[in-house]
């Protein structure tokens, strides 16, 4: 669950005071130990009311109301966006948070709608919209969604561990030679697949071409069958030597926040042809696999 945890504006923050170095001295402290759980997803101060307005809506006619205003207590001096597992936890935190005025203070809870709330109303294709909205907002290419059909992939196959990932590329290495000559190869497309993850981040990879038919293969080539899948479909930008970079913003950033689910399916990087080995640009997606 996430929450907006809203801390109520005061005389003194209205009128512009700032807090003091103790206060400020806390404040980061308690935030440390909100970042170290894997509470804080985000939060700011707010200026006063006097640096801000209003838009007042009624029918087509807005108008626009400028600061301070009046009702203190109804204000806002700043915010949390918090992941707990329940109210009660988010409770919790707040109970420890520093008082952030001098004084009476008064801390808001507010729990945030997620997709499920919705109901029906929040059709699959505005779940897709909302999530490569949220892909833009981590700085990703707006990913596209399509139903991937059945694939097979034959190539060079190795288990790798978070810690050796980065010999990857030697597998390509590899593999390179051998595009074009396998017989049946499906031309057009070379694939990188991450399947069979264990325990421990350990993972297979398969760097390979699509095959329609099992067939004579070079000795040692694994052979994996991809059912059809929704993907979310991500371009890399810019050069493939920071395509972990990507990958890692979307399964860390991305992934938790979407408001989708991943399927427990392969994931693969496709190469088209308009990929250029030698610059190592260009034509590179990421294909996520999501739930429909």
């Amino acid at each position: 669950m996430r929450f907006m945890v809203i801390v109520k504006a005061s005389k003194a923050s209205e009128a512009g005071q700032l807090p003091d170095e103790a206060i400020l001295t806390k404040m980061a402290a308690f935030n440390d130990e909100l970042v170290s759980a894997g509470v804080m997803l985000g939060g700011e101060g707010l200026q006063a009311s006097s640096k801000g307005a209003r838009v007042r809506f009624s029918g087509v006619q807005r108008t626009v109301i400028n600061g301070p205003f009046a009702e203190t207590g109804e204000l806002i001096a700043g915010y949390w966006i918090w992941k707990c597992a329940s109210l009660a936890e988010a409770i919790d935190w707040v109970k420890r948070c520093p008082n952030p005025h001098e004084g009476e203070s008064e801390i808001e809870i507010r729990q945030i709608f997620e997709a499920p709330d919705f109901g029906e109303a929040f059709t699959p294709e505005l779940r897709e919209q909302e999530a490569a909205q949220r892909a833009q907002l981590h700085g990703l290419a707006r990913p596209r969604f399509q139903t991937g059909t059945a694939l097979r992939i034959a190539g060079i196959n190795q288990s790798y561990t978070m810690e050796n990932r980065a010999q990857i590329p030697l597998q390509w290495q590899r593999f390179v030679p051998h595009i074009g000559r396998i017989a049946g190869q499906v031309q057009g497309y070379a694939y990188g697949v991450c399947w069979n993850d264990k325990l421990g981040f350990d993972f297979d990879y398969l760097s390979g071409v699509e095959v329609p038919v099992p067939g004579m293969l070079p000795d040692g080539f694994t052979t994996l069958e991809l059912k059809p899948q929704r993907y979310a479909v991500f371009e890399h930008k810019g050069h493939i030597s920071n395509l972990v970079s990507t990958i890692e913003a979307i399964w860390i950033k991305w992934v938790p926040e979407c408001g989708l689910r991943a399927a427990k399916a392969p994931c693969f990087e496709r190469y088209t042809p308009e990929f250029d080995p030698h610059k190592g640009i260009g034509g590179i997606e990421l294909w996520i696999p999501v739930e429909a």
